[in-house]
Parts: C-alpha cells; structure tokens; sequence
C-alpha cells in the first residue's frame, strides 16, 4: 500500500501547517487538489456498519482488476468533512484517464448512522451503488465498546456504557443537524445500542434510493463464506468475475468472550429492531 494511502489529508489550518513540514506530502496534496477537474467521483460507497468488516470487504474489493481505489479507504466526507466542498472530496479519487472503463469507491462506515449523510449522498452521488455489511448487532455493540476502550475513549464498564447510552446520546442527533459544524464525538462514539437499529438507519436510505441500488450483506457470511460474498458484492457493482487469492481478515479486534448476562440483554433488546429490519429488507440474518 502506498504511503499515501493513509495520509491525514488536510482539513483544518492546524493540519495544512503540518503537512507543510512534510515538502512532498504537501505538494502530493496540492496535486491533487489542482488537478480536481480531471479526477471521477465514486461509482459505490460501502455505508456500514461499523465494526462489521468493511474495511475487509473494501481491502477484497480494491484488489478487483476494474477497481480503481481511492487513496484511502475512510474518506469521511459525507460525516465529518462535507464543509470542506465537492473539490476536496473529489481530489481523494483517481484521474479520470487512469479509469479505463474501471470504477471507483470508497467506505465510511459512519454513512449509514450519520443523520445528515443520506441527504448528502442523494444530493451528490444519485446513482451510486450503496453497500451496507451488518453485523449481529449483539456482537457489533460488544465489538465497538471494545474498540473504543482500546483506543481510550471508553472508561465505564460495558453494562455501565450500555446503561449510559440514552443519556449521553440525548439530543446529539438534533444539535448536528440544526448545526453541522456541532461535534459528533458522542454520537460517534457512544452509539453501542443506536447503531444496532438497523432499520432505523437503512429507512431514511431506502426513503432516497431504489432498492435496486443497495445491496445488504452479513458479517457472518463475511467471515465464514467470504468468496461467496464477495461474489454477491462483484456481481451488484456489474463487474467481471473475479477473486482474489485470499481473504484475509483486516482490523480483527482481540478481546474477551461477551459476558452471558450482557448477551442476554443484548439479545433481548434488539429482537424487536431485528424483526423490523428483516421486513424492511426482506432479509433474515437469523439473528
């Protein structure tokens, strides 16, 4: 992978000052910052969910022959980045020349939960293709609480952080629309039930796109079938068959089995929300 390929790029004084210290990085950026016009706009978007394996399922996709990869995975544009303008999002992408009859996409998985990106993707991106990889939202919750402890943002206890939720996602989802420059550090963060709502989220994207341009896949299948679901992912992007030699998992979290007690609840609680998803898309992940 190039270097670049995780490169901050630039969206605030603080960071342009930064990649200034860094004489090639900067004028790499300013490149393609210049030469804006001349590069495409994604053909697909990988929305979700996170810590469900998109950064694997877009690794498998980026390896696709007729898949021209952006220079990063995450771009965050349609969350956390839209004031930075349609030119700032389209210098992360390849040339148009360089396609050669090839696509391009990219994966944020905070699309899905984000309250303003469904607008955002409609508005600019109509006819894209949208992928939505969900997990058992038991184990995502789990998984995410995880992630976040790790990283050292989570300092409760996982039934602590579940029993908190409600009051400190309180509000969140009306102040970032009413202001988009508002922090979502909460929202973001603190999401362990939210996110596993599934229906919730995919309504406002099925209430903006046809059915026919998403397509709903399984972490579970994911990780036990990934060539098949690759497969599924190849074949809604129209692209050639085509596999890549292997599927090996990226970002895989180590941490302790969920307590029972904790899957219980879980369990409990997100019954109903998977009914609701399951008649939404006529899909049953058997959950």
């Amino acid at each position: 992978m190039n270097p670049e390929l995780e490169l901050d790029i630039p969206d605030s004084p603080s960071q342009w000052f930064k990649l200034r210290k860094n004489r090639r990085l900067f004028f790499w950026w300013l490149f393609h910052r210049l030469t804006t016009p001349l590069r495409v706009m994604p053909d697909f978007l990988i929305i979700g969910t996170m810590k469900g394996g998109t950064t694997s399922l877009f690794q498998y996709l980026a390896k696709h022959p007729s898949i021209r990869p952006p220079f990063r995975k995450e771009i965050k544009y349609f969350d956390l980045h839209y004031r930075q303008g349609q030119g700032w999002y389209r210098a992360h992408f390849p040339m148009r020349f360089r396609m050669d009859g090839g696509i391009t996409g990219e994966a944020t998985p905070y699309y899905m939960f984000h309250p303003l990106a469904p607008q955002r993707v409609a508005a600019d991106l109509s006819h894209v293709k949208l992928i939505a990889i969900l997990r058992n939202p038991v184990d995502r919750a789990y998984s995410h609480y995880n992630h976040m402890v790790r990283v050292g943002r989570e300092s409760l206890s996982f039934e602590e952080a579940l029993d908190r939720e409600e009051d400190r996602l309180s509000g969140e989802v009306e102040r970032i629309k009413v202001d988009p420059a508002y922090s979502t550090f909460k929202h973001l963060h603190y999401s362990y039930h939210a996110r596993g709502r599934y229906a919730e989220q995919l309504e406002k994207w099925l209430g903006l796109f046809p059915r026919n341009q998403m397509l709903f896949l399984s972490s579970e299948e994911l990780y036990a079938s990934p060539a098949a679901l690759y497969a599924k992912a190849i074949e809604f992007l129209g692209l050639p068959k085509w596999e890549p030699q292997g599927f090996k998992a990226f970002k895989q979290g180590v941490y302790e089995d969920i307590p029972a007690q904790a899957r219980e609840r879980l369990a409990k609680y997100f019954k109903p929300y998977n009914r609701q998803l399951y008649d939404l898309i006529g899909i049953d992940f058997g959950w």
